[in-house]
């Protein structure tokens, strides 16, 4: 059954992508933190498309550090010709020996709020100073006439910080309300000013870079030791005791599965508007915390028959909660005009696909 998710999201996100991959076919793409969350998807769907279309084959470099391990699915793909995987921190200055590149997908950074806490100055490092790198190459490139023809830059739906009221749902166009010395600062406010460095750098030297911007997505590839809310309660679900819940369970978020969210990023990659940023993520459901823990305790009860509860428990962390946002919901009305991004999988098959997952791989490898 394990299986059987990972394939079935694969064959929805090549068949979504066919034009899109079409583009990159027999061409090489670098993705940077390719052992990462979002990198599961993004490496296995060219692996996918390799398997299917191997005559339109792309060839695949990962940059990763492996600070949080080398994943076992990622030891599963090594081998394969299109494949190259490299140890490299992309704090540091890029390998002189990397050569050409037509595409670049930048997502090495740590996303996971407990996880930058510990680690600010690496995460503002990967953000900014690794973008940087990345960047000076795609100028570089340009120069010695083998050009890059699209560069992706992962920021966060974090940049938007708290929207007011009247900003939700939140376009692009709203500028944030973000704080810049707070205990999340080191994520968003390297995400903002990454994405300065990728509008000033698309414009001065004509770079097709494009900027996603993600609003909490889950599923298969999301350590169960990450910390955020639905990997922690997947855990608690699948240890057999109660749902513990750090809050109140009154802030609102829509969550997008996993699999939409890589046809939406391959999208901005490819038919972005060069120096433009996108929302990335789903419209609705809006639920509260509380609402998801509800649904996973249903869902669990129904596949497991689990017995647990929710329970609420304040943090051991001070700052667990600070600069939380209240409500976060996108508008994505620019990814569907521009990108005919249309996400299709609903919250509840999510969560389903997603716990299924969990029971599968309990247990993830942490340095």
């Amino acid at each position: 059954m394990n299986n059987d998710i990972v394939k079935n999201d694969l064959d929805y996100i090549v068949k979504n992508l066919d034009k899109e991959l079409s583009q990159i076919a027999n061409k090489k793409i670098l993705i940077t933190g390719g052992a990462g969350f979002l990198g599961y998807y993004l490496v296995q769907t060219i692996h996918h498309w390799n398997t299917k279309s191997p005559e339109k084959a792309i060839d695949l470099t990962i940059f990763d550090n492996f600070m949080r391990g080398f994943p076992d699915w990622l030891k599963a793909l090594e081998g394969n010709k299109h494949l190259t995987i490299v140890t490299h921190d992309i704090c540091n200055p890029l390998p002189t020996t990397m050569g050409d590149f037509q595409f670049i997908i930048h997502a090495a950074t740590i996303a996971s709020p407990t996880f930058y806490r510990k680690y600010p100055i690496e995460t503002m490092d990967a953000n900014v100073n690794g973008l940087r790198f990345l960047l000076d190459y795609a100028k570089a490139q340009k120069e010695k006439s083998s050009p890059v023809e699209g560069f992706l830059f992962f920021s966060s739906s974090e940049i938007y910080g708290d929207p007011t009221p009247e900003n939700i749902p939140t376009p692009e166009t709203y500028l944030g309300y973000v704080s810049c010395t707070g205990p999340r600062a080191c994520y968003d406010e390297s995400k903002r000013y990454g994405e300065t460095l990728c509008a000033n750098f698309a414009e001065r030297y004509d770079l097709p870079i494009k900027i996603a911007r993600p609003f909490n997505n889950y599923g298969p590839g999301l350590k169960i030791t990450d910390k955020r809310v639905i990997p922690d309660f997947a855990k608690d679900i699948l240890e057999n005791r109660d749902i513990v819940m750090y809050s109140n369970g009154n802030p609102t978020r829509t969550f997008c599965y996993i699999a939409d969210a890589i046809v939406g990023y391959y999208k901005v990659l490819v038919n972005g508007k060069n120096g433009e940023a996108y929302n990335i993520g789903v419209e609705k459901p809006e639920i509260s915390i509380m609402e998801m823990a509800e649904k996973l305790t249903s869902i669990a009860t129904q596949e497991f028959g689990y017995k647990g509860s929710i329970v609420k428990k304040v943090s051991e962390e001070s700052d667990y909660l600070k600069d939380n946002p209240n409500r976060r919901m996108p508008d994505i009305s620019k990814a569907r005009k521009d990108l005919k991004y249309d996400p299709s999988i609903m919250l509840d098959e999510g969560l389903k696909r997603s716990l299924i997952w969990y029971s599968h791989n309990r247990e993830a490898e942490e340095k």
